[in-house]
């Protein structure tokens, strides 16, 4: 046996320090549509019984490909809260379900360009293959080699075929959303919000959602409301200049707003969610908004102020057609959507009702959305565009509530939906593609692109550290991405797999472009037990693999 073992894997592997690369599916021919991109994984484990000081070896890219492949590390991260339920089993959606070190952080190679070998354990690198429009179809070789400290003996090469198509992916039509914190960045690299360095931070993370499928961004025209125990503050993000002009009325700076909406079309994104009009858990109160009186910032409004109360409504009548304006003024008002409170159930029905009554005149109720779980509240007509989550979506689809949204949080181990903890398979966070594209959902939220507080906003944590908000979420669920060391956003495992559901989406579009609605809900239903819904689904990865497989061969 070689000292060093290399193994090439498909992008749905994870691997874990103590696993076995002979346990791994090889997998070496890889297809992909010219505007996509193609990921894949290489192992690597030095099987030496000796521990020995660790090397630092370089890795080489080589091939046709080369020029345009890139290479990342994954790292092992620590886990203390893989899941809700302390009695679940790992079952091949769950991979391991105690505390420990799992993979899931994407880091830039370093060392220049090398990579540790420690003795007996089983670690990744990620590679990226992305091709210019104008590339030509073909097949194509890519060689990812280890060579000695010294660059001159081959410890270990694996090479992969890729079959690049002349198709192209249609555009993404799902609207995805995964809550964006300004504060959050800020807060982890101590910069002033707004500040020039802070929005270079906030162009990485949009690039990085973006590139990621991630089309629509919170937009904090006052500081968001979401997560913030009752009586407390986030740190101030708020796009929206605001000064007291006379008895109750109020003037509007749009500055940082605008420059916003440029930043995000230039970032690629198209669509704009205006934080929530009144607080969660009820709708009681307003969100935190600064207010210049006399020449001085002051909290105006916040967890002190009713809801309904008259000088609050007064605000919203200015506010909201201002904010309209404005963005008519930009040419994006047709792409922002809006809303009261996240999550409410049926006792707050009637207060719900008369805060969305209050902001529902100034705009177009298509486009007012909420987190709404519970049919029987919509069934009322208070919302007419409920956000119900997946565990619960097919009571909605049944009633054939029109351009349905979903949503996911915390379901880990609860009603066996897709989901993206760190502590699952990559197979089970990326179906939701395949689901989402058989019901016809129009738009996707989560709550967590980048959340690096704990529970209720009490302190602020390091995501690299503490994956679980101290035991807030199920490790996983409150980010998608790590703030880097650079000032860029570090990609994950799961937001991979994520960009990969997006593009089966994609995928499948195209395939019924050609072939039909029909022929291509046969496609999905071959290698599954006759049914497919958000809580029944294949989770072996080898399903997700094969259908873009016959895909791409049928399009060939």
């Amino acid at each position: 046996m070689p000292a060093l073992q290399m193994k090439m894997v498909s992008s749905l592997e994870k691997c874990f320090l103590d696993e076995k690369i002979e346990d791994k599916q090889e997998k070496t021919e890889f297809t992909m549509f010219r505007n996509e991109r193609l990921s894949f994984q290489v192992l690597y484990r030095n099987s030496q019984s000796e521990r020995k000081m660790v090397l630092y070896c370089p890795v080489r890219l080589s091939g046709t490909l080369a020029p345009y492949a890139t290479v990342r590390q994954v790292v092992n991260v620590p886990i203390t809260f893989p899941t809700l339920c302390a009695d679940t089993e790992a079952d091949g959606e769950f991979l391991r379900t105690e505390p420990g070190l799992y993979p899931d952080l994407l880091r830039p190679m370093h060392y220049e360009h090398s990579i540790a070998l420690p003795s007996r354990q089983l670690h990744s690198l990620w590679v990226d293959v992305e091709l210019p429009e104008d590339f030509e179809a073909g097949k194509y070789d890519l060689s990812i080699s280890i060579y000695n400290r010294d660059k001159v003996e081959l410890l270990g090469e694996v090479t992969g075929n890729v079959t690049v198509l002349a198709a192209q992916l249609p555009p993404q039509k799902l609207i995805h959303t995964e809550w964006f914190y300004t504060d959050c960045i800020a807060n982890h690299y101590h910069t002033k919000a707004f500040s020039e360095k802070h929005w270079k931070y906030i162009e990485s993370f949009l690039r990085t959602a973006v590139k990621n499928g991630i089309n629509m961004i919170l937009t904090p025209v006052f500081t968001p409301e979401l997560d913030t125990y009752i009586g407390g503050e986030r740190l101030t993000t708020q796009l929206v200049d605001i000064e007291l002009v006379g008895d109750k009325k109020f003037a509007f700076g749009f500055d940082k707003l605008d420059r916003w909406i440029d930043l995000c079309l230039d970032c690629g994104v198209k669509y704009f969610e205006i934080a929530h009009f009144f607080t969660q858990w009820g709708a009681t109160a307003a969100p935190k908004i600064m207010v210049k009186v006399n020449g001085r910032l002051k909290k105006y409004f916040g967890w002190h102020t009713d809801a309904m109360g008259e000088e609050y409504t007064s605000f919203l009548s200015q506010f909201i057609p201002a904010l309209v304006a404005e963005f008519k003024k930009k040419g994006v008002a047709q792409n922002c959507y809006y809303h009261v409170s996240d999550e409410p159930h049926l006792e707050h029905l009637e207060h719900y009702t008369a805060c969305k009554n209050l902001i529902a005149p100034y705009l177009d109720e298509d486009h007012i959305i909420d987190a709404l779980s519970s049919f029987e509240f919509y069934e009322t007509g208070a919302l007419k565009k409920p956000i119900p989550h997946t565990r619960g979506a097919h009571t909605f689809i049944d009633a054939k509530v029109p351009d349905l949204w979903v949503y996911y949080c915390g379901a880990h181990g609860t009603g066996g939906v897709s989901d993206r903890g760190i502590a699952m398979s990559l197979a089970r966070t990326r179906i939701l593609g395949v689901q989402m594209y058989c019901y016809n959902i129009e738009g996707f939220l989560h709550w967590g692109y980048n959340f690096y507080n704990n529970n209720r906003s009490y302190e602020v944590v390091d995501p690299f550290g503490t994956t679980d908000g101290e035991f807030f979420a199920p490790a996983g669920d409150a980010f998608l991405v790590y703030p880097g060391t650079d000032g860029t956003a570090w990609e994950s495992l799961r937001i991979n797999a994520m960009r990969e559901a997006v593009d089966d989406m994609r995928a499948l579009s195209l395939y019924e472009e050609k072939f039909g609605r029909e022929a291509t809900e046969q496609l999905i239903m071959e290698g599954t037990d006759g049914k497919l819904t958000f809580t029944e689904y294949p989770t072996d990865p080898g399903y997700l693999l094969n259908l873009r497989e016959k895909i791409a061969k049928a399009l060939a």
